[in-house]
Protein backbone atom coordinates (compact mmCIF):
# COMPACT_ATOMS: atom_id res chain seq x y z
CA UNK A 1 0.00 0.00 0.00
CA UNK A 2 1.15 3.49 -0.79
CA UNK A 3 1.80 6.19 1.72
CA UNK A 4 -1.22 8.30 2.55
CA UNK A 5 -0.60 12.00 2.79
CA UNK A 6 -2.39 13.46 5.72
CA UNK A 7 -4.11 16.74 4.91
CA UNK A 8 -3.57 19.52 7.38
CA UNK A 9 -6.46 20.12 9.73
CA UNK A 10 -8.72 22.86 8.44
CA UNK A 11 -9.11 25.65 10.97
CA UNK A 12 -12.31 27.58 11.50
CA UNK A 13 -12.59 31.28 10.77
CA UNK A 14 -12.77 32.14 14.48
CA UNK A 15 -9.61 30.19 15.20
CA UNK A 16 -7.73 31.93 12.38
CA UNK A 17 -8.96 35.33 13.54
CA UNK A 18 -7.75 34.54 17.07
CA UNK A 19 -4.31 33.57 15.74
CA UNK A 20 -4.01 36.77 13.70
CA UNK A 21 -5.18 38.96 16.60
CA UNK A 22 -2.72 37.24 18.91
CA UNK A 23 0.14 37.90 16.49
CA UNK A 24 -0.86 41.57 16.12
CA UNK A 25 -0.94 42.02 19.90
CA UNK A 26 2.68 40.85 20.05
CA UNK A 27 3.79 43.53 17.58
CA UNK A 28 5.60 46.61 18.87
CA UNK A 29 3.39 48.77 16.66
CA UNK A 30 1.48 48.52 13.40
CA UNK A 31 2.43 45.34 11.52
CA UNK A 32 2.23 44.30 7.89
CA UNK A 33 0.36 41.22 6.70
CA UNK A 34 3.74 39.73 5.77
CA UNK A 35 4.96 40.19 9.34
CA UNK A 36 1.79 38.52 10.67
CA UNK A 37 2.22 35.64 8.22
CA UNK A 38 5.84 35.18 9.27
CA UNK A 39 4.93 35.41 12.97
CA UNK A 40 2.41 32.59 12.48
CA UNK A 41 5.13 30.36 11.08
CA UNK A 42 4.29 30.85 7.42
CA UNK A 43 1.71 28.04 7.39
CA UNK A 44 -1.01 30.42 6.16
CA UNK A 45 -0.94 31.84 2.66
CA UNK A 46 -0.37 35.59 2.43
CA UNK A 47 -3.76 35.99 0.73
CA UNK A 48 -5.42 34.13 3.63
CA UNK A 49 -3.81 36.51 6.13
CA UNK A 50 -5.06 39.50 4.09
CA UNK A 51 -8.58 38.01 3.98
CA UNK A 52 -8.61 37.48 7.75
CA UNK A 53 -7.29 41.00 8.41
CA UNK A 54 -9.94 42.46 6.09
CA UNK A 55 -12.69 40.55 7.93
CA UNK A 56 -11.31 41.74 11.27
CA UNK A 57 -11.29 45.31 9.92
CA UNK A 58 -14.98 45.01 8.99
CA UNK A 59 -15.69 43.78 12.53
CA UNK A 60 -13.81 46.70 14.09
CA UNK A 61 -11.24 44.36 15.63
CA UNK A 62 -8.27 45.90 13.80
CA UNK A 63 -7.38 49.21 12.22
CA UNK A 64 -5.08 49.85 9.29
CA UNK A 65 -2.98 52.67 7.96
CA UNK A 66 -1.31 53.07 4.60
CA UNK A 67 2.32 51.95 4.64
CA UNK A 68 3.91 52.33 1.23
CA UNK A 69 1.91 50.30 -1.26
CA UNK A 70 0.26 48.14 1.41
CA UNK A 71 -1.16 48.56 4.91
CA UNK A 72 0.08 48.28 8.46
CA UNK A 73 -2.44 46.73 10.85
CA UNK A 74 -3.07 47.32 14.56
CA UNK A 75 -5.16 45.32 17.00
CA UNK A 76 -8.18 47.35 18.20
CA UNK A 77 -10.07 44.59 20.08
CA UNK A 78 -8.89 41.59 22.02
CA UNK A 79 -10.59 38.18 21.92
CA UNK A 80 -12.99 39.16 24.71
CA UNK A 81 -13.98 42.32 22.83
CA UNK A 82 -14.52 40.36 19.64
CA UNK A 83 -16.70 37.79 21.45
CA UNK A 84 -18.72 40.58 23.10
CA UNK A 85 -19.24 42.18 19.70
CA UNK A 86 -20.57 38.86 18.31
CA UNK A 87 -22.92 38.54 21.30
CA UNK A 88 -24.27 42.06 20.73
CA UNK A 89 -24.76 41.31 17.04
CA UNK A 90 -26.85 38.23 17.87
CA UNK A 91 -28.84 40.18 20.46
CA UNK A 92 -29.45 43.04 18.00
CA UNK A 93 -30.77 40.60 15.40
CA UNK A 94 -33.56 39.30 17.66
CA UNK A 95 -36.96 40.96 17.85
CA UNK A 96 -37.58 40.17 21.56
CA UNK A 97 -34.42 41.48 23.17
CA UNK A 98 -35.81 41.11 26.71
CA UNK A 99 -36.68 37.43 26.19
CA UNK A 100 -33.25 36.68 24.75
CA UNK A 101 -31.46 38.38 27.64
CA UNK A 102 -33.72 36.69 30.22
CA UNK A 103 -33.10 33.28 28.65
CA UNK A 104 -29.35 33.90 28.54
CA UNK A 105 -29.16 35.02 32.17
CA UNK A 106 -31.30 32.16 33.51
CA UNK A 107 -29.03 29.71 31.70
CA UNK A 108 -25.89 30.97 33.44
CA UNK A 109 -24.16 28.82 36.03
CA UNK A 110 -23.79 30.11 39.61
CA UNK A 111 -20.24 31.41 39.09
CA UNK A 112 -21.14 33.30 35.92
CA UNK A 113 -24.29 34.68 37.54
CA UNK A 114 -22.24 35.95 40.50
CA UNK A 115 -19.72 37.54 38.14
CA UNK A 116 -22.48 39.21 36.13
CA UNK A 117 -24.03 40.61 39.33
CA UNK A 118 -20.62 42.01 40.37
CA UNK A 119 -20.12 43.60 36.97
CA UNK A 120 -23.58 45.20 37.07
CA UNK A 121 -23.30 46.47 40.63
CA UNK A 122 -22.96 50.27 40.60
CA UNK A 123 -19.69 51.64 41.90
CA UNK A 124 -19.65 53.93 44.92
CA UNK A 125 -19.03 57.69 44.64
CA UNK A 126 -15.25 57.32 44.56
CA UNK A 127 -15.32 54.35 42.14
CA UNK A 128 -15.39 51.69 44.86
CA UNK A 129 -18.18 49.47 46.13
Amino acid sequence: MGEQRQRPRRRGQGELEALVLSALKEADGPATAGWVQERLGGDLAYTTVITILTRLLAKGAVTRERSGRSFAWTCALDQAGLAARRMRKVLDSESDREAVLASFVTGLGPDDERLLRELLRPAGPDGED
